[in-house]
């Protein structure tokens, strides 16, 4: 397919008097008919380009700025555009390319050297809050009978299984469910305190 460079110029008609008869349909001049043949033809490839590089939203106005730049580029007006395909590609891959640049340099703007983020300071009430919470949990575990205990942290902190822990104690499964249970409330009662 080729572009005509001069299509893209508003025709010179010659202004009719009231008595003139209009030119026969064949004879009007649509300038920008070739402008819109491409764009009918490679829009949708574009739009496609587009969504698959960019954000989805932004594909459509992508597109739109293809054809702006094709339209008002010098070679499009000086000369015949041989390919206009490739022609609408580089200009796409240089869209894409401005768009990565500006966000780029907008992010390096946006940037602040860790050195000057002030550091905030510990929250002293939530630091003695869990300290206060820690040891309430610490003096629940010493007031559980010493095989619950040891059931409980075989299978909390140690990651044992409860079949694992029933092989280790001499238990069956049921059993280390009844002690679990029980170290579970006895635990949550403690906290609730």
């Amino acid at each position: 397919m080729r572009v005509i460079g001069g299509f893209l110029k508003p025709a010179t008609v010659p202004r009719l008097a009231e008595a003139d008869p209009l030119p026969p349909e064949d004879r009007l001049v649509r300038p920008m008919l070739a402008l819109d043949d491409l764009y009918r033809v490679h829009g949708p490839r574009l739009l496609r380009f587009f969504a698959r590089r960019a954000d989805r939203q932004d594909a459509s106005d992508l597109v739109h700025e293809s054809f702006i730049r094709f339209a008002s580029s010098e070679a499009c007006r000086d000369r015949t555009i041989e390919c206009p395909e490739a022609y609408l590609n580089q200009i796409a891959t240089n869209l894409l390319r401005d768009r990565a640049k500006s966000a780029l340099q907008r992010s390096l703007a946006n940037h602040v050297p860790a050195d000057e983020v002030p550091l905030a300071g510990t929250d002293l009430v939530a630091a003695l809050e869990a300290r206060d919470r820690l040891n309430r949990l610490q003096n629940a575990l010493m007031r559980l009978k010493p095989k619950t205990r040891d059931i409980f942290l075989a299978h909390r902190l140690d990651g044992l299984s409860y079949k694992q822990v029933a092989e280790r104690y001499g238990l069956s499964i049921k059993g280390v469910e009844w002690h679990m249970t029980k170290a579970i409330d006895h635990l949550d009662r403690a906290q609730r305190r």
